[in-house]
């Protein structure tokens, strides 16, 4: 059973640093990505960034100016999100995902495991 479970959100003042953690069991991820995605009240779920599971490849959405990394320690069977600068607009539930790859990487409809999610709430 393949479980997603993501930890390290919380209040935090603009400005201010996070890292998210996803501990990842259940399967052999190779030939997997792994992504974050956010969703905001009132707002669809949204790509973050993604990172094969295997190398090194990532994808970043374009508005986070750089703001945010994705990574993975695949010893630990751990993904991170470090996200820095944050803005009040970056509060959402973030979460977790792994989907084949050879999909489109932005679809939250081609990752087929999902963790429950974590909030991130940025004060001004």
């Amino acid at each position: 059973q393949v479980q997603l479970v993501e930890s390290g959100g919380g209040l935090v003042q603009a400005g201010g640093s996070l890292r998210l953690s996803c501990a990842a069991s259940g399967r052999t991820f190779s030939g997997y990505r792994m992504g974050w995605f956010r969703q905001a009240p009132g707002k669809e779920r949204e790509f973050v960034a993604a990172v094969a599971w295997s190398g090194d490849t990532t994808y970043y959405t374009d508005s986070l100016e750089g703001r945010f990394t994705i990574s993975k320690d695949n010893a630990k069977n751990t993904l991170y999100l470090q996200m820095n600068n944050l803005k009040p607009e970056d509060t959402a539930v973030y979460y977790c995902a792994a989907g084949p790859l050879g999909r489109i990487w932005t679809a939250a409809t081609t990752y087929g495991y999902w963790g429950r999610g974590t909030q991130v709430t940025v004060s001004s």
